[in-house]
């Protein structure tokens, strides 16, 4: 029974110790993101949030500490776009796709470190260009050049101390670090959301409970799905041939490859997001603008405002990104290559290029429904609070925040459950 696991997990002293280590990062986490810079207007902070919803979407993932303009403003996302771009990299420069993939853990643990070595920098752009972007709205107080220069190197230091947080989590604790602090930013707002909940439903009265118990019904049906979607497969048979070397007999068993129904993840509404709302809040800033280009701006603020036009984009642009991102990181070709020199085939296809075109045949089929599933994810949110009314808790009926929840908790479990096994077969 799943109260017996934990019971067990607490009676392990190692395990626990993990557990624990890790709650333990969770709370310095969030005091750090409680604690402010200097100079700050809260007056202009909510209605700045507010009216853009880009940045709403980033506070979210830093669990409320850029809309507290706090020493972790920033949060994981200097690191994360470091790593993107030079995963992208790869592609591009042989001898670091070399050191990525062909050198083992030594390679890894090299290709970390320049990741890491470019998140300072990034960091220290990345808080330039807050800074300057909240003190031309009135956010900040005029800032001088020692306040900004020490500004600066605060949210620098605060990103790469979560940095470090995280690999000291991924090193010591259970699962990824980053993805853990990234998972705790998320689920940070729900005791403020039940709250605000609260107050809506008193100031409503009894007429919005249906729609309340509604709202849950569809949370947990979407969840359900999610968690289905996540952890499909479509299995490729796979056997390997058998071989004599010196007086042992290998291979001649049968296995399979894997492929996932969603293998691009969250990466797609990221891009799409991103690709979507630079526009609108760029053309928000010069709204206020005269002549011509005041006029071209309200006219694309109020183009992208409509919430079919928005919705069918978003949708769209989903869809195309899973394509694209799976098409750069998922090379059929090297797969067929790796299975012919390892002496593996797929039971009735030729080794080579015509397991090749087998692997494009199943992956692009796999890939129209895993392609689907995110745009509807994407969108699912504003069709949800469109029909019950309710702006809280939006991470539980879609987008990208579900879809780190939803991850974070099963590899987690995933991980705890294969420390139980571990420890059974010491037992035995």
């Amino acid at each position: 029974m799943w109260y017996e696991k934990i019971t067990q997990i607490f009676k392990l002293r190692d395990l626990r110790n993990k557990i624990l280590f890790v709650l333990g990062v969770f709370v310095v986490f969030r005091i750090m993101a409680n604690i402010p810079i200097p100079g700050i207007n809260a007056e202009n902070i909510k209605s700045f949030f507010g009216q853009f919803q880009m940045f709403g979407l980033l506070n979210m993932f830093t669990g409320g500490a850029l809309d507290n303009l706090s020493l972790v403003m920033l949060g994981l996302g200097p690191y994360i776009t470091a790593t993107i771009i030079f995963q992208l990299l790869t592609m591009i420069f042989p001898q670091l796709n070399k050191i990525y993939k062909e050198e083992g853990e030594a390679g890894k643990q090299k290709f970390n470190q320049y990741c890491r070595i470019a998140t300072i920098p990034l960091a220290a752009l990345q808080g330039y260009a807050m800074l300057a972007l909240f003190q031309r709205q009135g956010v900040i107080s005029d800032l001088t050049p020692t306040i900004l220069i020490t500004s600066i190197i605060t949210i620098t230091a605060g990103s790469l101390f979560l940095m470090w947080l995280g690999e000291i989590i991924s090193e010591k604790g259970i699962g990824n670090g980053v993805s853990l602090l990234i998972f705790a930013g998320i689920i940070a707002g729900f005791p403020s959301s039940i709250q605000q909940l609260a107050i809506q439903i008193q100031t409503a009265g009894s007429a919005q409970i249906p729609n309340v118990i509604m709202f849950f019904a569809m949370a947990i049906a979407i969840i359900a799905g999610v968690v289905l979607v996540n952890e499909a497969r479509r299995n490729i048979p796979v056997s390997y041939a058998k071989r004599v070397r010196g007086q042992k007999m290998y291979g001649g068993v049968s296995t399979y490859l894997p492929l996932n129904i969603n293998p691009a993840g969250v990466i797609p509404i990221i891009f799409a997001m991103s690709i979507l709302l630079v526009p609108s809040m760029v053309a928000g800033f010069l709204g206020g603008a005269g002549g011509q280009v005041g006029v071209i701006a309200k006219n694309i603020s109020d183009f992208l405002g409509n919430t079919w036009i928005n919705g069918g984009l978003y949708f769209a642009l989903v869809v195309l990104f899973t394509y694209f991102y799976t098409a750069v990181t998922f090379d059929p070709k090297a797969i067929s290559q790796n299975l012919q020199k390892m002496g593996g085939f797929v039971p009735g296809i030729r080794p080579g290029e015509s397991t090749a075109n087998f692997m494009y045949f199943i992956l692009n089929r796999v890939l129209l429904i895993g392609a689907l599933f995110l745009g509807l994810i994407a969108v699912l949110p504003s069709i949800v609070q469109g029909i019950t009314n309710i702006q809280q808790f939006s991470f539980l009926v879609g987008g990208t925040s579900l879809l780190i929840v939803v991850s974070v908790v099963l590899e987690t479990l995933r991980q705890i459950k294969s420390q139980l096994q571990m420890r059974e077969y010491e037992t035995f």
